[in-house]
C-alpha cells in the first residue's frame, strides 16, 4: 500500500494495532541499557513509546502522517517525550552519528524500497549499536496467520542476516520465531523473521 492508503488505515479506527509493543521487542531488549533509539515505520508508535517510557531517547519515523497523529497524541498522553519524523524509509538518511538501537518490525514493502529501507536501517546503527528486525516470515504464507499474502512482501531470516553481515554487523539471531495472535475463532499462530545484529564499537 501507498502512503494515501496507509492514511486512510490508520484513520479508520483508534488504534491499527493496538497499544502494548511487540512481544520480541520487550523480550529482546531486556539485556540493552538505554541510550538513543529510531523505530522505523513506527505507524501509531506502540514500540517507541514503549521505549521512551523505558528511558530510551526515542524517534519514530513513518510516511504516514495520519499515524504520527495519533502516534503524537498517545505520547503526550502518556506523558512521554518522542521526535517523531514524517518520512518515507526507504529514502530517509539516517544521521551519521547513528543510533544505539534501530528497530524496524513489519515493513511491508516491494522492491525497490525494500531493499533501500532494510539497507538505511542497517546504516543507521552506530558503533556498538544493535539492530532487532521482526517482519512477516516467507513461511506465514503456508505455515500462518495473517500478514500480506504477497510473497515478495516477506522476508526469510537468511536474507535479513545477509543483508545486516553485508552492512558490517555481527548476527546474533537470525530465525523464524511463532507469534500468537487473538482472533475472534480464537489464538492463532503467525510466523516471524527475527533478527539480532550489532555493530562493533570503534
Amino acid at each position: 500500500m501507498d502512503k494515501h492508503a496507509w492514511d486512510a488505515r490508520y484513520r479508520e479506527k483508534d488504534l491499527v494495532w493496538g497499544a502494548e509493543p511487540n512481544q520480541f521487542l520487550v523480550s529482546e531488549l531486556a539485556d540493552l541499557d538505554p541510550g538513543t533509539v529510531v523505530d522505523l515505520a513506527c505507524g501509531e508508535g506502540r514500540n517507541a513509546i514503549w521505549l521512551a517510557e523505558h528511558g530510551w531517547t526515542a524517534t519514530g519515523v513513518d510516511f504516514s502522517c495520519a499515524a504520527l497523529d495519533k502516534a503524537r497524541e498517545i505520547a503526550q498522553r502518556r506523558g512521554v517525550d518522542v521526535e517523531w519524523i514524517e518520512a518515507d524509509v526507504s529514502t530517509w538518511v539516517p544521521p551519521d552519528r547513528g543510533y544505539d538501537l534501530v528497530v524496524a518490525f513489519y515493513m511491508q514493502l516491494l522492491e525497490p524500497q525494500r531493499t533501500s529501507a532494510v539497507n538505511a536501517a542497517l546504516d543507521a546503527v552506530g558503533s556498538g549499536g544493535t539492530f532487532l528486525f521482526v517482519a512477516h516470515d516467507l513461511k506465514n504464507l503456508t505455515e500462518g496467520f495473517g500478514g500480506p499474502p504477497n510473497q515478495d512482501a516477506l522476508y526469510t531470516p537468511e536474507e535479513v542476516a545477509g543483508r545486516a553481515l553485508d552492512r558490517g554487523l555481527i548476527v546474533e539471531k537470525a530465525a523464524s520465531v511463532v507469534r500468537t495472535v487473538t482472533t475472534d475463532d480464537g489464538p492463532r499462530d503467525a510466523v516471524d523473521v527475527l533478527v539480532r545484529a550489532t555493530r562493533r564499537r570503534s
